[in-house]
């Protein structure tokens, strides 16, 4: 059983949705899990063990929700000792913008920047795509839980 922190930026509450949805598939799973809507720089290492899951909308414009953008920035400046944490991205974008998951590579590369070891392929749910986020979001979790 692992621990896992899902750090949740989002503007009109989607990401909320889907954090939800991965959380309870990953508890289905025996692995304890908690959901932090606003995230704080100490939250990133409160323990060693604990594996994040980023999990974030993406602005029409590719930049990342007003609430997990001090996580960014955190990484970008303060540069914490994150090298070795594991961690999973799942990003909510739309690829009618030119900037289709740019706010998801952003926070996914500030993390490798850093030694941070991402496990596995990020999920990348298109608003566009028709696809169902909920039946892509447990079967990516699924999935994401083997590798951990």
């Amino acid at each position: 059983m692992a621990s896992i922190q899902i750090l949740i930026g989002s503007v009109y509450g989607g990401a909320e949705q889907v954090a939800e949805i991965a959380a309870e598939q990953l508890r289905d799973l025996d692995h304890e899990v908690s959901l932090n809507t606003y995230a704080r720089a100490e939250d990133l290492t409160r323990s060693a063990d604990e594996i994040l899951l980023l999990c974030h909308s993406n602005t029409g414009s590719g930049e990342l929700p007003d609430n997990i953008q001090p996580i960014y920035l955190h990484i970008t400046r303060d540069y914490p000792r994150v090298a070795g944490k594991r961690y999973g991205v799942i990003n909510l974008a739309d690829s009618s913008y030119s900037t289709f998951n740019d706010a998801g590579r952003m926070l996914d590369e500030a993390f490798a920047d850093l030694g941070a070891v991402r496990i596995g392929e990020p999920l990348v749910l298109d608003a566009c795509s028709g696809d169902n986020p909920e039946t892509l979001t447990r079967d990516w979790a699924k999935e994401w839980a083997t590798l951990i």
